[in-house]
This record gives structure tokens, sequence and C-alpha cells, in this order.
């Protein structure tokens, strides 16, 4: 599998990725919830741009909720955990998978360059932070964090050589492109709008037309 990597806007983010609870997931950490495990129905707009998460997945089937979850808060001031967030009643969503099945780009409406959706932000053996613009960081566009996962090789390769090399570039990549295999039977999946962590099952946003 052959990827590349783009300049980013603006500067590196202010730390190092793992130590950055924006772009590291695993800092802040989750908790069960049981929320209703299916899509559900929010009035208001949408941006019909927005990363379609049914793109994980090679068939963009509507998958089986295997369990919800909310994600910790962020106290910036002592840059340790919160509480959970509560805006939501869900703020990552488990869904079922076939284990080593392939997981794949949300598609969107948005171009980073050359037909390009997203840079990776962060990546490990076992998780994965894509970004729909060029700037290394969550503040402005659309994040999404991707756990349980097991990130293609070369792709986690050219990430981690940037990283070391300073991020003043990222990989790219591409709606619809492989970027690894489900560990097991559940990846979880969170998305953010502006830095805020959203409710993943909202139909109007994240499963149009589902």
């Amino acid at each position: 599998m052959s990827y590349t990597a783009f300049t980013i806007e603006g500067s590196p983010t202010d730390r190092p990725a793992t130590q950055h609870a924006d772009i590291n997931l695993a800092l802040r950490g989750y908790e069960p919830t049981n929320a209703f495990r299916g899509l559900v129905d929010y009035g208001g707009g949408y941006d019909p741009n927005a990363p379609q998460l049914y793109g994980l997945f090679g068939d963009q089937r509507t998958p089986t909720f295997t369990q919800q979850y909310r994600v910790y808060d962020w106290d910036w001031g002592c840059n340790c955990r919160g509480n959970l967030l509560t805006t939501w009643s869900v703020t990552l969503s488990g869904m079922q998978t076939t284990p080593l099945e392939v997981i794949r780009v949300p598609d969107s409406g948005y171009n980073i360059g050359y037909g390009y959706d997203a840079l990776v932000l962060y990546a490990t053996r076992e998780r994965i932070t894509l970004k729909y613009t060029r700037e290394d960081n969550v503040v402005h566009g659309y994040t999404v964090h991707i756990e349980n996962i097991c990130v293609e090789p070369s792709l986690l390769a050219l990430y981690e050589q940037w990283n070391t090399a300073g991020r003043t570039s990222l990989p790219a990549v591409m709606g619809g492109q492989p970027i690894g295999r489900a560990r097991g039977s559940e990846i979880r999946v969170a998305i953010r709008d502006n830095g805020t962590f959203m409710d993943p099952r909202s139909r109007k946003d994240w499963w149009r037309g589902r």
C-alpha cells in the first residue's frame, strides 16, 4: 500500500502528539454507557460535506452498534483528565466488524488538495486520528478518531517518519482509501466538529440517507 504526505498549514502541534489529549484519544479514555445502540434523529441543519461514517466499511453498511461510550473531558489547566463529557449521551460508538476486515477513510465533500480528504494527525498500531483540514490541530473542521484498528504498517511508518521529523508534513489520505484492519469484532469511532465531540449516531450528520 502506497501513501503520500502533505505539508501542513500553520504550525505543528505545540507538544508531542502522544502527550496531546486532542490528538491521542487514549489520554482521555472513555467509559461504556447504556445509550441506544442505533442511529438517532436530531433536528437542525447539517453540513452536506461532512464525513459519512458508513465509508469506514468496504460495503458502506450501516453497522450493528455493539456498545456506546462517553469520552472524558480534558482539563487543560492541570493537563489532566476531567469528567465524562455530557453534551451528548454518546461521544464514541462501538461498531461491529469482522476481525481483519479492511477499514477505510470516511469520504467527505472536503478536499485538502489533489482529491485527498484528510491528514493523519496520529497513528499507533491500534488507533488513528484523521483531520479533514491541513492544520495540525482539531480547532477547525472535522476530526475522526478510530480505536481498535490495526493501522496499515506502511501508513504507520510514514506517520512516524514525519512525526519524528517535526510534523511539518503529515500523511494524506483519500476518502475510501484503506488505512488498516479491524483488530477484532468492534472498532470504536468518535467524530468532532471544530474540536467538540459529537454524537456519532446522528443520522442527518454522519449517516445521511440511512
